[in-house]
């Protein structure tokens, strides 16, 4: 199948008992037994729930996988591939990551005896001459956030196995989506997805994705997450399945908004930088066009006033996006990493890569871009 049939169909199969098209939600925790240990497949929903099922099935077809996982946060898959990890063991990450990935390294698995190396992924060298024996794990994000750093896929998955196979390389591909991009073809081992962005895309769940091609990995990885019970309930599986069906049209819509938002930004005499992958002059612009389809919905940028009542200022006059956390949803939202998103990480590490008092993350979405165009400008002018 093509990606926008793997959207819709991939994975799926009418329910048996009653030909549903779309898979019920089996809002059960337990299931009948006729003699112990002899069942239709289910026992627990901590273990599976066919729901769930039916959404990890998609999981693994859209990132041309062979097995997914849904998580009740991104946060929790993240926690369960940090698990696989022992005491002593190092994770080389980017130097640019979501505030809460790096709360959890920094401050939960550090210590437990984890080691994290932050590293600048823009080239491939910074991640091969960071490996040391310790190194397990190689996490990153691209695009990142919220500097919409790329970090080439392939070149530092071969660059990583070429050091030690059993290093393991994973990709938080939550901005790009599979619809952009497919880390697993590209060499990764894991992909992960905070699903309660452009998956889900409409604002109303919250949810992790895993997507592995390896059978010992999902395994593994399906041990820790019965074992530790973050798994998505029913409810939201079915949510998170009925937004994927429209992943593809709504990531047309969020790339062409987003290149249109991020063209306008850098032409209005009241902004400074622009973060976007889709510039010529972004540092990894070539690489970008080669591992992604299109550039995405995602654009940060700078004021010119550098304050942070400026950006404040422009924060609260904002009518169409909406200040929020979050992003990847159907509506536009705007948001202050400093206070919001990354607060977490402490300022030092912040102004060290560049996220200051007048950074401004937008995550475009799928409105009338003439309406989104106006609403930029009327609070620009504030």
């Amino acid at each position: 199948m093509k990606f926008n049939t793997k959207t819709i169909h991939g994975g799926q199969k009418h329910e048996e008992a009653t030909g549903s098209v779309m898979p019920p939600i089996f809002q059960t925790s337990t299931y009948a037994q006729s003699s112990p240990g002899n069942h239709k497949g289910y026992e627990y929903s901590r273990a599976a729930n066919p729901t769930r099922t039916a959404l990890e099935n998609n999981f693994a077809a859209i990132e041309n996988g062979t097995h997914g996982f849904a998580f009740s946060s991104g946060l929790s898959a993240i926690d369960c591939v940090l698990k696989m990890l022992n005491p002593g063991d190092e994770v080389i990450a980017g130097d640019d990551l979501y505030g809460g990935t790096y709360r959890m390294f920094t401050r939960m698995f550090e210590k437990y005896g984890l080691k994290f190396q932050f590293v600048d992924m823009n080239t491939v060298e910074n991640v091969s001459n960071a490996i040391s024996a310790a190194t397990k794990l190689v996490w990153l994000e691209t695009p990142t956030n919220p500097l919409m750093k790329i970090a080439d896929i392939e070149a530092i998955s071969k660059a990583v196995k070429a050091k030690d196979a059993n290093i393991l390389v994973a990709v938080d591909n939550t901005f790009a989506t599979p619809y952009l991009q497919q880390p697993l073809d590209l060499g990764a081992d894991i992909v992960m997805h905070s699903a309660t962005k452009y998956l889900g895309g409409h604002s109303d769940l919250v949810m992790g994705a895993l997507m592995v091609k390896d059978a010992k990995l999902a395994e593994e990885l399906h041990f820790i997450q019965f074992a530790g019970g973050a798994v998505a309930g029913p409810m939201d599986s079915f949510l998170a399945l009925r937004g994927i069906k429209t992943l593809h049209v709504r990531m047309q819509r969020h790339c062409e908004n987003g290149k249109a938002v991020a063209e306008f930004l850098a032409n209005h005499d009241k902004v400074g930088e622009v973060y976007y992958p889709g510039f010529e002059n972004h540092p990894n612009h070539e690489v970008a066009k080669k591992q992604m389809k299109d550039f995405g919905g995602m654009v940060s940028f700078r004021l010119k006033d550098e304050s942070q009542a400026a950006a404040f200022q422009f924060l609260e006059n904002t009518k169409v996006f909406t200040l929020a956390e979050s992003l990847g949803g159907v509506e536009s939202l705007v948001n202050h990493p400093v206070t919001m998103t990354h607060a977490s990480i402490p300022e030092p590490e912040r102004l060290k890569i560049g996220i200051t008092d007048s950074l401004i993350r937008l995550s475009v979405g799928i409105e009338d871009i003439n309406d989104l165009l106006s609403d930029l400008e009327q609070a620009l002018n504030q």
